[in-house]
């Protein structure tokens, strides 16, 4: 955002020098065009009088301001080169700055896109996690009241004694085993005794 304003900033100075180079100009246009107009009255001038009067002192007067006004429009056209000179090195800035700008803004709405995308990623993330949480939340609820059922199938058997203290998965499976065990000893006492 502080390069585009930048670059607006450069970019509206160099719109205002590039209209006060052109205001410049044409006012060099206008004074070259009167300086023309002066120069062609006194070159009629110039034509009438030497018809008129054939002195030569009014001749050199006539031809040296002719002189002064050719030298004034040879400077007058030098500054107005000049100055379409400068006005295409300001529209050649001025360009550049445009194309600044736009590569400025095209770059920061790409990371606004980019920033958008990554907030969505980590929203949906986030109701992943929760339903993830959730589901791990009813496993673990199913899983204690399956536990639930198994200590008490394990330990409501005649002959069990009821735990005394919280029982740890390792409990429940080595009071499973005896379980077990007992009754496959069970078995091939049957067996053996037909």
């Amino acid at each position: 955002t502080g390069t585009i304003s930048s670059l607006q900033r450069q970019l509206e100075i160099q719109e205002s020098q590039l209209r006060r180079v052109k205001s410049e100009k044409e006012t060099l246009q206008k004074r070259l065009r009167e300086r023309e107009h002066q120069l062609q009255a006194m070159s009629a001038k110039f034509s009438n009088l030497r018809e008129e009067w054939k002195q030569k002192g009014m001749l050199e007067a006539i031809e040296k301001e002719n002189c002064s006004l050719r030298q004034i429009i040879t400077d007058q056209e030098s500054k107005l080169a000049e100055q379409k000179q400068q006005i295409g090195e300001l529209q050649g800035t001025l360009s550049q700055l445009q194309a600044e700008l736009l590569a400025s803004q095209h770059h920061s709405q790409k990371q606004q896109r980019a920033q958008e995308e990554s907030e969505s990623r980590a929203e949906m993330l986030e109701h992943r996690e929760l339903q993830a949480r959730v589901a791990l939340e009813a496993l673990t609820i199913r899983f204690e009241k399956y536990r639930n059922k198994i200590i008490q199938a394990v330990f409501s058997t005649p002959g069990s004694q009821a735990p005394q203290a919280e029982l740890t998965d390792d409990d429940v499976l080595k009071a499973m085993q005896d379980i077990i065990n007992e009754r496959l000893e069970f078995h091939q006492m049957l067996e053996q005794k037909g």
